[in-house]
Protein backbone atom coordinates (compact mmCIF):
# COMPACT_ATOMS: atom_id res chain seq x y z
CA UNK A 1 0.00 0.00 0.00
CA UNK A 2 2.37 2.68 0.70
CA UNK A 3 4.60 1.83 -2.12
CA UNK A 4 1.39 2.11 -4.51
CA UNK A 5 0.69 5.75 -2.70
CA UNK A 6 4.83 6.89 -3.12
CA UNK A 7 4.66 5.43 -6.66
CA UNK A 8 1.76 8.05 -7.83
CA UNK A 9 3.62 10.73 -5.57
CA UNK A 10 6.42 10.09 -7.65
CA UNK A 11 4.93 10.00 -10.64
CA UNK A 12 3.94 13.31 -10.12
CA UNK A 13 7.38 14.87 -9.50
CA UNK A 14 7.93 14.38 -6.02
CA UNK A 15 11.06 12.68 -4.54
CA UNK A 16 10.04 9.77 -2.39
CA UNK A 17 11.90 6.71 -0.06
CA UNK A 18 10.23 3.90 1.21
CA UNK A 19 11.55 2.62 4.36
CA UNK A 20 10.85 -0.35 6.14
CA UNK A 21 10.83 -0.63 9.82
CA UNK A 22 9.05 -4.06 10.29
CA UNK A 23 11.51 -7.10 11.79
CA UNK A 24 14.61 -4.16 12.53
CA UNK A 25 14.90 -4.16 16.30
CA UNK A 26 14.00 -1.39 18.56
CA UNK A 27 13.39 -0.25 21.64
CA UNK A 28 10.31 1.80 22.90
CA UNK A 29 10.85 5.29 24.26
CA UNK A 30 12.26 5.58 27.81
CA UNK A 31 10.95 8.80 28.67
CA UNK A 32 13.88 10.12 29.89
CA UNK A 33 14.21 13.38 28.72
CA UNK A 34 17.74 13.62 27.44
CA UNK A 35 16.25 13.84 23.57
CA UNK A 36 15.09 17.54 25.03
CA UNK A 37 18.55 18.17 26.58
CA UNK A 38 20.76 17.31 24.18
CA UNK A 39 18.17 17.63 20.79
CA UNK A 40 18.75 15.72 17.47
CA UNK A 41 18.93 12.90 18.52
CA UNK A 42 18.00 9.77 20.93
CA UNK A 43 20.21 7.96 23.46
CA UNK A 44 19.01 4.68 22.22
CA UNK A 45 21.10 3.72 19.06
CA UNK A 46 19.38 2.04 16.58
CA UNK A 47 17.56 3.12 13.25
CA UNK A 48 14.79 5.77 15.24
CA UNK A 49 17.80 7.89 14.69
CA UNK A 50 18.82 7.02 10.91
CA UNK A 51 15.40 7.85 10.34
CA UNK A 52 14.38 10.86 12.26
CA UNK A 53 16.99 13.31 10.54
CA UNK A 54 15.44 12.20 7.22
CA UNK A 55 11.38 12.85 8.64
CA UNK A 56 12.45 16.34 9.40
CA UNK A 57 14.24 16.56 5.79
CA UNK A 58 10.41 15.55 4.49
CA UNK A 59 7.43 18.09 3.21
CA UNK A 60 5.09 14.93 3.44
CA UNK A 61 5.48 11.84 5.95
CA UNK A 62 3.26 8.75 5.00
CA UNK A 63 3.10 6.02 8.12
CA UNK A 64 1.79 2.36 7.57
CA UNK A 65 1.51 -0.41 10.03
CA UNK A 66 -0.64 -3.62 9.44
CA UNK A 67 -3.04 -3.96 12.07
CA UNK A 68 -1.96 -6.45 14.69
CA UNK A 69 -4.62 -7.02 17.44
CA UNK A 70 -6.10 -3.94 16.65
CA UNK A 71 -3.58 -2.27 16.96
CA UNK A 72 -0.30 -0.59 15.04
CA UNK A 73 3.08 -2.57 15.10
CA UNK A 74 5.64 -2.17 18.04
CA UNK A 75 8.30 -0.55 15.62
CA UNK A 76 5.67 1.97 14.41
CA UNK A 77 4.28 3.08 18.12
CA UNK A 78 8.23 3.11 18.94
CA UNK A 79 8.51 5.74 15.86
CA UNK A 80 5.90 7.45 16.91
CA UNK A 81 6.60 8.01 20.56
CA UNK A 82 10.58 8.23 19.81
CA UNK A 83 10.68 11.15 16.81
CA UNK A 84 7.67 12.83 18.52
CA UNK A 85 9.81 13.86 21.41
CA UNK A 86 12.84 14.22 19.50
CA UNK A 87 10.73 16.94 17.37
CA UNK A 88 9.29 17.92 20.24
CA UNK A 89 12.54 18.40 21.69
CA UNK A 90 13.64 20.91 18.84
CA UNK A 91 10.81 23.14 18.95
CA UNK A 92 8.61 20.91 17.05
CA UNK A 93 10.67 20.17 13.43
CA UNK A 94 7.97 18.08 12.20
CA UNK A 95 5.47 20.71 12.56
CA UNK A 96 3.66 21.96 9.18
CA UNK A 97 4.64 18.74 7.20
CA UNK A 98 1.70 16.73 5.28
CA UNK A 99 1.23 13.50 7.85
CA UNK A 100 -0.76 10.08 6.40
CA UNK A 101 -1.22 7.05 7.97
CA UNK A 102 -2.47 3.71 5.80
CA UNK A 103 -3.09 0.28 7.44
CA UNK A 104 -3.64 -3.09 6.06
CA UNK A 105 -6.45 -5.33 8.89
CA UNK A 106 -8.09 -8.21 8.19
CA UNK A 107 -11.02 -8.01 9.90
CA UNK A 108 -11.34 -4.69 12.60
CA UNK A 109 -8.93 -2.21 14.29
CA UNK A 110 -8.07 -0.51 11.18
CA UNK A 111 -9.50 2.49 12.51
CA UNK A 112 -7.75 2.66 15.55
CA UNK A 113 -4.26 2.48 13.82
CA UNK A 114 -5.31 5.08 11.81
CA UNK A 115 -6.56 7.28 14.66
CA UNK A 116 -2.95 6.53 16.44
CA UNK A 117 -0.79 7.51 13.50
CA UNK A 118 -3.03 10.59 13.15
CA UNK A 119 -2.72 11.92 16.62
CA UNK A 120 0.97 11.58 16.28
CA UNK A 121 0.50 13.92 13.25
CA UNK A 122 -1.75 16.12 14.91
CA UNK A 123 0.18 16.86 17.69
CA UNK A 124 2.89 17.56 16.16
CA UNK A 125 1.27 20.40 14.46
CA UNK A 126 1.31 18.47 10.97
CA UNK A 127 -0.97 18.52 8.03
CA UNK A 128 -3.26 16.17 7.26
CA UNK A 129 -4.94 15.01 3.80
CA UNK A 130 -7.80 13.38 3.37
CA UNK A 131 -9.23 10.76 1.09
CA UNK A 132 -12.29 8.73 -0.11
CA UNK A 133 -12.59 6.98 3.29
CA UNK A 134 -10.28 5.74 5.43
CA UNK A 135 -6.80 5.00 4.78
CA UNK A 136 -7.06 1.35 5.22
CA UNK A 137 -7.65 -1.57 2.88
CA UNK A 138 -8.98 -5.13 3.72
CA UNK A 139 -5.99 -7.08 3.47
CA UNK A 140 -3.87 -9.57 4.46
CA UNK A 141 -1.65 -10.09 2.00
CA UNK A 142 -0.82 -7.76 -0.66
CA UNK A 143 -2.46 -9.85 -3.65
CA UNK A 144 -5.78 -9.40 -1.24
CA UNK A 145 -4.87 -5.07 -1.35
CA UNK A 146 -4.34 -6.00 -5.43
CA UNK A 147 -7.72 -7.36 -5.84
CA UNK A 148 -9.39 -4.10 -3.29
CA UNK A 149 -11.11 -2.16 -5.57
CA UNK A 150 -12.17 0.49 -2.94
CA UNK A 151 -8.71 0.25 -1.04
CA UNK A 152 -6.95 0.79 -4.27
CA UNK A 153 -9.03 4.31 -4.75
CA UNK A 154 -8.45 5.05 -1.58
CA UNK A 155 -4.64 4.99 -2.10
CA UNK A 156 -4.72 6.55 -5.20
CA UNK A 157 -6.85 9.61 -4.16
CA UNK A 158 -4.83 9.90 -0.88
CA UNK A 159 -1.25 9.81 -2.69
CA UNK A 160 -3.72 12.52 -4.95
CA UNK A 161 -4.24 15.08 -2.24
CA UNK A 162 -1.00 14.49 -0.93
CA UNK A 163 0.34 15.64 -4.32
CA UNK A 164 -2.00 18.62 -4.22
CA UNK A 165 -0.83 19.67 -0.81
CA UNK A 166 2.81 19.46 -2.03
CA UNK A 167 2.01 21.40 -4.61
CA UNK A 168 0.29 24.19 -2.69
CA UNK A 169 2.76 24.17 0.29
CA UNK A 170 5.54 24.24 -2.41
Amino acid sequence: MLRYVLDIVGKAGHETEFYQAGGKPVRGCLGCAVCWDKPGKCVQDDWINEIYPKMKEADAIIIGSPTYFADLTAEIKALIDRTGYLAMGEGGTLRRKIGAGVTAVRRAGGVHVLDSIQHFFLIQGMILPGSTYWNLSVACNPADFEADDEGLRTMANLADNINWLLEKLN
